[in-house]
């Protein structure tokens, strides 16, 4: 599936261009390497893509992702991610394609294995508060029969919404739990990477 590889590659170098961006967030309530170490990732991530000789079946290429930021990401945000793609991975079969019902159970799959692997909820300042409000669009989609199109133009602007909700509320989780109340005013920047992918996935349907 020649543009589910594309869709990968737009995910990727999407990251790759909000490097400082996302460092810049973390440098405020984290570590400062957030956006270096997910630039590493995603630049591994494509060089993994590459030499796929196949990438028509989403399972293998999202256990591909996930394996590849799992050894490049250092902090919570590789094992985070990686776990995300492989359960998404997990949750693929024959049928799994690029429509709203295959991204809402995709996403789900994905979240489960963020808050067992995390041990968070909404509302923790996470990347949970975009991803679940996310989902949460697809599974409107579905019941109000909208395209995915569609889906992904609502989700972009959802995930901005939840990505400036983080600078709101206090961090209860990670490195930035550390500094409490002082992080609020600032964004999670686990919440902007995934705001980031979101809306590089809407780009790349827009094109």
């Amino acid at each position: 599936m020649t543009r589910l590889r594309d869709a990968i590659e737009s995910v990727s170098n999407a990251i790759i261009a909000q490097k400082e961006f996302l460092t810049q967030l973390d440098r405020v309530i984290g570590d400062g390497d957030h956006g270096i170490n997910m630039a590493r990732g995603f630049e591994a991530v494509l060089e993994r893509i590459d030499a796929m000789d196949d990438t028509s079946q989403p399972g293998p290429v999202f256990q591909s992702v996930g394996k590849a930021l799992m050894s490049t990401v250092g902090g919570a945000a590789g094992p985070l991610y990686a776990t995300a793609f492989m359960r998404a991975a997990e949750a693929c079969d024959e049928t799994t394609a690029f429509n709203v019902a295959s991204v809402e159970n995709l996403l789900a799959a994905a979240i489960k294995g963020v808050q067992e692997r995390g041990k968070a909820v909404r509302g923790d300042k996470t990347m949970l508060d975009v991803l679940i409000p996310v989902h949460e669009v697809f599974v409107e989609g579905l019941e109000k029969e909208r395209t995915l199109f569609e889906c992904m133009g609502i989700a972009s602007r959802v995930a901005k919404e939840s990505t400036d909700y983080t600078k709101t509320i206090a961090a209860k989780k990670g490195r930035a739990s550390y500094v409490g109340e002082r992080s609020i005013g600032h964004a999670d920047p686990g919440a902007a990477s995934s705001a980031v992918m979101v809306r590089a996935l809407y780009t790349f349907l827009r094109r």
